[in-house]
């Protein structure tokens, strides 16, 4: 509750190493930390093959799904952890088993979006508690994140990681020519309903740390952000990691010495590094323009 209030809230010295040792001395800062590491990296890597494979919106529909799961967990008083899981995953089962292709996928995921929504919305008005505890799940907050959450993202985080690790080239060319891939043998419908699974694992750790309307923060602007300065998949999710463990990490720090809500500070650093990219690729195109333009003329 020190934090709550601006008055009160801590003041930086600008003594980097007095200032960490002060912000790790809270048991939840240093399980925030933590948090953040096992949350960027999944989502970062996760992230970069949704966008590749054009289902943000399926991404955005799971990261609502985690709102009523949440919503329900409080509500009933079980681990809101398992809310987050429960529902992030039987909302992309529900759209791995409707889907079929185009805007027929568009319109199941539109539909399961809208009724998780609805379902939120209903746990919430049925909740007599505190503001702040339906504010956190839609907002983040670093307060509330325990050890033995720590402990389900790491383990959630790595056997994330450990599929995608096995199936990521065959993922990544049914990704780029699904229709060339399913001609070679590739199975292109279950690689597509496993990485939804992921993507709902991914989403429910997520939207713990960036609360359930910010999950675009960790799971889509450090992808996006990476797939403008390269194509390369190994260097794009390499930069992909570093961009969203930095800003994640920023907006921990921020959120400590300001009273705002965590999801905002994550999404501004993220936005900042998405804007910046894209003028660093609208000033290369720019030069790379001009340059035959030069090569031209002097000849």
């Amino acid at each position: 509750m020190l934090l709550a209030s601006d008055a009160t809230s801590p003041v930086p010295t600008w003594d980097l190493i007095a200032d960490v040792q002060d912000m790790w001395s809270y048991a939840f800062m240093v399980n925030a930390f933590r948090a953040g590491l096992i949350v960027a990296v999944v989502c970062a890597v996760v992230g970069w093959f949704m966008v590749l494979r054009r289902q943000t919106f399926a991404g955005h529909t799971l990261s609502v799904a985690a709102f009523p799961g949440a919503s329900l967990a409080v509500l009933a008083g079980f681990s809101t952890s398992l809310g987050y899981f429960g529902f992030c995953t039987a909302a992309a089962l529900v759209i791995a088993a409707l889907r079929r292709s185009g805007s027929e996928e568009s319109a199941v995921t539109g539909t399961v979006q809208a009724f998780a929504l609805a379902c939120g919305y209903l746990f919430i008005s049925l909740y007599k508690g505190l503001l702040e505890g339906p504010t956190a799940l839609l907002f983040g907050s670093f307060l509330g994140i325990t050890t033995g959450q720590v402990v389900v993202l790491a383990v959630v985080g790595a056997a994330v990681l450990g599929v995608l690790a096995v199936i990521g080239r065959p993922l990544l060319f049914a990704s780029v020519d699904p229709e060339v891939a399913a001609g070679r043998g590739v199975p292109v419908r279950a690689l597509g309903t496993l990485f939804l699974v992921l993507l709902g694992a991914a989403t429910a750790e997520a939207s713990q740390i960036t609360g359930t309307l910010l999950v675009f923060a960790l799971m889509v602007i450090p992808a996006a952000t990476a797939q403008q300065l390269t194509t390369r998949p190994g260097l794009g999710m390499l930069l992909s990691v570093a961009i969203g463990l930095a800003a994640c990490w920023a907006g921990l720090i921020a959120a400590y010495y300001r009273p705002y809500p965590l999801g905002f500070f994550v999404t501004g650093f993220s936005f900042v590094a998405f804007v910046l990219a894209h003028l660093y690729r609208f000033a290369r195109e720019a030069v790379g323009r001009r340059a035959p333009l030069r090569t031209g003329i002097a000849t």
